[in-house]
């Protein structure tokens, strides 16, 4: 299938792929946006898997007051290189990553950062509000509202709050995959009077 410059170009812009991938995406789902877009995300994803072994020793610190002056964040998000900690996409997302944090109070970065004793203690509420439920299902039961409280509590799988169709780790990973390098938020503190 041929396909068309404003495609292409379109398909540049919401993805931030190079021109080639963005055509041969394009051509390889018969020029069906959707399914293109789902392509490119694939391809970085797999991107984003080979370059996360490698070191993140530049970076930025990013900020942001509410109006209120009552809540506060700051977060460190790392790069490769300081070409990239300049660049307007890592810049885009170290202020992402500040919002979401401001918008959501997550504890914690991923869920291996989330301390044994939280876990436990979520688990046990958990057992004991659903005591009367036969032992196999109460397990699952407690298992998914586990799940719910990482998707919550944990940053990287939170749903974007400016995308509900991507999550944190998504926006991560696409940034990997526009950047070239491997990019990991580090750390974050959240301040609320």
């Amino acid at each position: 299938m041929k396909v068309g410059a404003r495609s292409v170009k379109k398909l540049r812009e919401k993805t931030g792929a190079g021109v080639l991938d963005c055509k041969k995406a394009l051509e390889q789902s018969n020029g069906v946006f959707e399914a293109a877009v789902g392509l490119l995300q694939e391809k970085g994803f797999a991107t984003a898997a080979k370059k996360d072994s490698r070191g993140t020793p530049e970076g930025k610190i990013g900020s942001y007051i509410h109006t209120t002056g009552k809540l506060g964040v700051m977060v460190e998000v790392k790069c490769e290189t300081d070409f990239v900690a300049n660049n307007d996409v890592f810049s885009n997302l170290v202020k992402d990553c500040c919002m979401q944090i401001a918008a959501t109070d997550p504890i914690a970065i991923s869920r291996d950062d989330i301390a044994v004793d939280i876990v436990e203690n979520q688990r046990k509420g958990f057992q004991e509000e659903f005591k009367d439920k036969p032992a196999d299902v109460r397990e699952k039961i407690i298992e998914g509202k586990l799940e719910n409280f990482y998707k919550e509590k944990c940053l990287l799988e939170q749903t974007f709050v400016k995308n509900s169709d991507q999550t944190i780790n998504d926006l991560l990973k696409s940034s990997i995959a526009k950047l070239g390098e491997n990019i990991r938020i580090n750390r974050f503190v959240r301040f609320q009077v």
